[in-house]
């Protein structure tokens, strides 16, 4: 319920705040007085599109702050928390409009966007006028308002829990086809990627290894040649082996004679002579195994090359080839495919498939049912309210694909004349007769509806008498259930309020023009009455009129 609407600097109002109570509430004034500026306001607050042009002239910013009630609306409380907004008592929707056209939005003095201001704006307000009637063109709106009237809770939840575990039951199936899909893919990677490393067969540090041997290679024809050189320097004739030998045999010879003066240079040649021998020795292994096969080159590069465009495209190094191998070979004996788990969840599926089409099916004949009966309710009403020869009608039609609310779309549609064709109630029907249309429904709906703040722009626009009588009577019935703002030119339904306002304009002292609003009295109420029924000069006879009104209400 809306509390408290404070405007500050909106268009004619310079500072406005109105205390709303329960039950129905006429707003009346003159033609251009501004009662329009209210509800723009209120629209403002509740995540309307913003409009530079809202700003009062002269001012940088104008401001509305609309207060409601939370009482047995779990709902918003449970929508606020989601959003990380403190929740309370009350619900303060705040707007602020920049004259450069910028707008913030404040929920709970919390800074907000106004995509979840007017989305909770919607929840708590829904207004009904001559250019909107978003309740009756939403197809969202017109299937709760059935469901509503048909007592469909149980059978919605029904259908909305088995919509959900249809949709694991589907998520797992499809998971476990997209897991086996991979899983095939990987295989078949796997097992190509295994056959290409087994046949390389890489060896740990052989990279190394093989990069040595290709530079040996490349250098075998310079070794061969200069290691014959030097070999032929040590046993050539004139080499050192042949040199050191005749000196060796020298100093054997003149030892005895030199009383043990030439025992160590004797002892260091005879090393020497073993060293000589052991080295040459070496160098002649080594030039018996130098392969100088041209195609031993050609084999190294050729292996080496192979290892390292395998590790590049594997993107690992060319030393970890053996372990990607032997990992690679782990996870494929690791995939398992288990077609008794694929069986089991294609089962789980197919049952919960059925169990909604079940829950879905009993909620459209429960649509069908409840369709016939609410229009008829709502077609009960239409002649009261001054649109006799129109005609409602519920239409259930089958949507493209199933829904956690089931598989049903629903239009309101609507005959406004005999002989004309039937089309939806948003097309069909004037502004006035769209509001009239949804207040017949509000009336049918009222005691199953959600708790609304409910507002009606001119619903009584081109009818008088008793059908502005029987509007002033419906409006009063609907605000048993909600809370009912009726703005209103016709005194049959300003006298139906339990509140009444009075909206004109004010000349100021500055000569600006200020839209001004009282809260009347039974007194004023008695005047304000006469006036709409008598124009400028109020009479005696619609003073009479007025109090014969009130006393009905």
């Amino acid at each position: 319920m809306l509390l408290t609407l404070s405007i500050r600097d909106i268009v004619l109002i310079d500072q406005l705040e109105l205390n709303w109570t329960a039950g129905l509430s006429t707003l009346t004034g003159e033609t251009g007085a501004g009662k329009s500026i209210l509800l723009d306001a209120l629209g403002l607050a509740i995540g309307a599109r913003g409009d530079a042009s809202m700003v009062r002239h002269g001012v940088d910013q104008g401001s509305v702050t609309a207060i409601f009630s939370l009482h047995e609306r779990d709902d918003i409380v449970s929508l606020l928390e989601e959003n990380g907004i403190p929740a309370g008592d009350e619900l303060i929707l705040r707007r602020i409009q920049h004259k450069d056209g910028r707008s913030r939005a404040f929920i709970n003095d919390t800074p907000t966007s106004v995509g979840l201001l007017a989305q909770i704006g919607d929840a708590m307000v829904e207004i009904h006028g001559q250019s909107e009637n978003q309740a009756l063109i939403a197809p969202a709106t017109q299937l709760s308002l059935l469901d509503a009237f048909g007592g469909l809770s149980p059978q919605v939840q029904k259908v909305t829990q088995a919509f959900q575990q249809w949709r694991t039951d589907a998520d797992a199936w499809q998971a476990y086809q997209e897991r086996q899909q991979a899983g095939n893919e990987e295989i078949a990677f796997l097992q190509a990627s295994v056959s290409e490393l087994t046949a390389l067969d890489p060896k740990p540090g052989e990279v190394d290894e093989l990069a040595a041997a290709r530079a040996l290679q490349k250098n075998i024809g310079r070794l061969t040649v200069d290691m014959t050189e030097a070999l032929n320097s040590l046993a050539g004739d004139g080499g050192a082996e042949l040199g050191l030998s005749r000196a060796v045999g020298l100093i054997e010879k003149l030892a005895p004679m030199a009383e043990g003066a030439l025992d160590e240079s004797l002892a260091g040649l005879q090393r020497a002579e073993v060293e000589l021998n052991e080295a040459r020795r070496l160098l002649d292994d080594v030039a018996a195994h130098m392969d100088a096969d041209p195609l031993a080159l050609e084999r190294l590069e050729d292996r080496l090359f192979a290892l390292k465009d395998l590790a590049r495209k594997h993107r690992v190094e060319p030393d970890g080839l053996p372990s990607l191998l032997a990992d690679m070979r782990e996870r494929l004996n690791a995939l398992d495919d288990d077609p008794a788990i694929g069986k089991k969840l294609h089962a789980a599926c197919e049952k919960s498939q059925a169990q909604l089409d079940d829950a879905a099916a009993e909620l459209t004949a429960a649509r069908h049912t409840a369709a016939l009966g609410l229009a008829e309710a709502v077609n009960g009403e239409l002649l009261s309210l001054k649109l006799d020869g129109a005609t409602f009608r519920v239409a259930v039609e089958a949507a493209e694909q199933i829904g956690p609310q089931g598989r049903d779309k629903i239009r309101f549609v609507a005959q406004t004349n005999p002989g004309t064709p039937e089309g939806p109630i948003s097309k069909i029907a004037s502004g006035g007769e769209l509001a009239r249309f949804m207040l017949a429904l509000k009336v049918v709906l009222a005691p199953s509806d959600h708790s609304h703040t409910l507002i009606f722009d001119e619903v009584d626009a081109g009818v008088g008498g008793a059908v502005a009588e029987a509007v002033g009577a419906r409006l009063s019935r609907v605000a048993q259930k909600h809370q009912v703002l009726v703005v209103t030119h016709s005194p049959q339904v300003a006298a139906r309020g339990d509140q009444q306002w009075r909206v004109f304009k004010d000349q100021q002292n500055s000569g600006a023009t200020r839209t001004q609003v009282d809260v009347l009295d039974l007194g004023a109420r008695r005047e304000e009455i006469a006036r709409m029924l008598s124009g400028a000069e109020i009479t005696d006879e619609a003073r009479a009129a007025a109090d014969r009104l009130l006393a009905i209400s």
